[in-house]
């Protein structure tokens, strides 16, 4: 059974999707919240698969309570999928940076909000690799930090480069093409990476690369 808590100012908008999780029999609403403050303190107490959160709330927002749940060693489990009205901007890349798995725009079509809540429960990347594009053209263009991270060094010099090419936006396939390896090795170095780098998903991969220095906005 997937696990879900719902936090958004608008009853509304958490009724609407309570009703689409309710009639699944994988899936089940454990609480709900009407901002990020009590969302947080939800999550502690259910300890959900999933949190959907509202970017945009009053007080505390779904930026800064992605931050506190993936701050959490208690929370580790707790997948964040940030909820948006307006697509992909700047507020989801900074989710993004504090820990959140992926996002999806409310107005989204109901299989594909379902389809992504199982993507995400099961632990699997949340964004695909033109999304992933979209994030280094917008965001990544301005190196956050200088210098490369001392995790880096944990890396072998095949997962390095496994990284590098998440970071340019491709897809396992395209990134073991790229090696001449295979898919499922490419798979295999990508996973290591993210958990030597302690990194949840590819949406923190990539940040991670671009803020060490790994890789810079012009390496496509």
């Amino acid at each position: 059974m997937i696990r879900v808590l719902l936090v958004d100012d608008q009853p509304l908008i958490r009724s609407g999707f309570r009703a689409l999780l309710d009639v699944e029999d994988d899936i089940e609403v454990v609480a709900e919240a009407g901002d990020g403050a009590e969302g947080v303190a939800l999550a502690g107490r259910h300890l959900p698969d999933i949190a959907l959160l509202d970017v945009r709330m009053p007080g505390v927002d779904g930026i800064e309570a992605t931050r506190r749940i993936a701050a959490d060693p208690a929370l580790a489990a707790v997948r964040v999928v940030i909820l948006t009205n307006y697509g992909f901007d700047e507020h989801v890349f900074h989710a993004l940076r504090a820990g959140a798995a992926g996002f999806l725009v409310k107005d989204v079509q109901p299989e594909d909000f379902l389809h992504a809540i199982r993507v995400v429960a099961r632990g699997e990347a949340m964004l695909a690799p033109s999304i992933t594009r979209r994030l280094i053209d917008r965001f990544v263009s301005r190196p956050l930090t200088t210098g490369a991270d001392d995790r880096l060094r944990e890396l072998t010099n095949r997962e390095r480069e496994a990284v590098a090419l998440v970071a340019q936006g491709l897809s396992n396939d395209e990134v073991a093409e790229r090696m001449v390896i295979t898919p499922l090795t490419a798979k295999t170095h990508v996973n290591r990476a993210m958990t030597k780098l302690h990194a949840r998903d590819r949406a923190q991969l990539v940040v991670l690369a671009y803020e060490s220095g790994l890789v810079t906005p012009g390496d496509r």
